[in-house]
């Protein structure tokens, strides 16, 4: 784990101000660098993970052997670089790590239109199971006010998001924060794979609790790491929300007050 401190106090015209830290880090795969992400320092390991996981470079626990901070010691800015080492004999395959490696150059600029996206996504996806038992709206639209008591960072800066997993029964499983709502969810499965669970084999009725709106790279972390249902205290984007329909995914957005918007998949009862 990043020693970094997640907050930094700064001086302004009138009198100092707490900010949120944003950090490169840079994550390899085998000593070959794949993608630089801006985050909050800390959990700099299960954000690795989640990445990894949620890009289609990894299945599940198994495909890694080894995940570190760079250790050398002249190296300047060690604490930004983590290193994952692919377990030998795991069925991934290298291309799958040249895919990612393209996706994540194109993605902001790949000219594809919203069902040219989607077809993208689940030519590494498949559609979720159906079939899970959600809370009721009225229990799941309470989430956010319980993730929104797990983020120190945000109560003191006002500036990061926060993500949190929780079970079938809506008991926490566990939260993380960040300066970006995408680094925050994969910092989250990346913890769950990190402790052992395989998506496929645990993912069945977990629900990823967002404290910002629902954009399709958020939809996107959420069906790759196999949760089945999302729910963000703000909007869905359209491209979001025809992902969700698409892939099983139970979606339920401006969750507040004991309301929520369902995005099909059934009503959480």
């Amino acid at each position: 784990m990043s020693l970094a401190s997640p907050t930094r106090r700064v001086p302004l015209a009138h009198g100092d101000d707490t900010l949120v830290v944003e950090e490169p880090l840079e994550i390899r795969v085998d000593d070959r660098p794949l993608a630089v992400v801006m985050r909050t320092p800390g959990d700099d390991l299960d954000l690795a993970a989640g990445f990894l996981l949620t890009e289609g470079v990894i299945d599940g626990p198994d495909d890694l052997a080894a995940l570190g901070h760079c250790t050398e010691p002249l190296r300047e800015n060690a604490g930004n670089i983590v290193i994952a080492r692919l377990a030998a004999g795991s069925r991934l395959d290298p291309a799958r790590v040249e895919q990612a490696t393209r996706a994540l150059f194109s993605a902001s600029s790949c000219g594809l239109c919203g069902k040219e996206t989607i077809d993208r996504v689940f030519q590494r996806i498949r559609p979720l199971p159906p079939g899970a038992v959600l809370p009721p709206v009225d229990v799941l639209a309470a989430l956010p006010d319980r993730l929104r008591a797990l983020q120190p960072v945000f109560a003191e800066t006002g500036g990061s998001h926060g993500a949190a997993l929780f079970d079938a029964a809506g008991d926490l499983l566990v939260a993380r924060e960040d300066i970006g709502r995408h680094n925050a969810v994969d910092k989250c499965l990346g913890a769950r794979l990190r402790a052992g669970h395989t998506p496929d084999a645990d993912g069945l009725g977990l629900i990823l609790v967002v404290s910002g709106r629902a954009g399709f790279e958020v939809v996107q972390k959420a069906v790759m790491g196999r949760v089945s249902a999302l729910v963000a205290v703000g909007a869905a984007s359209t491209l979001a929300h025809d992902l969700a329909l698409r892939a099983g995914l139970r979606l339920f957005t401006f969750a507040r007050g004991g309301r929520a918007n369902v995005h099909g998949g059934g009503d959480g009862a």
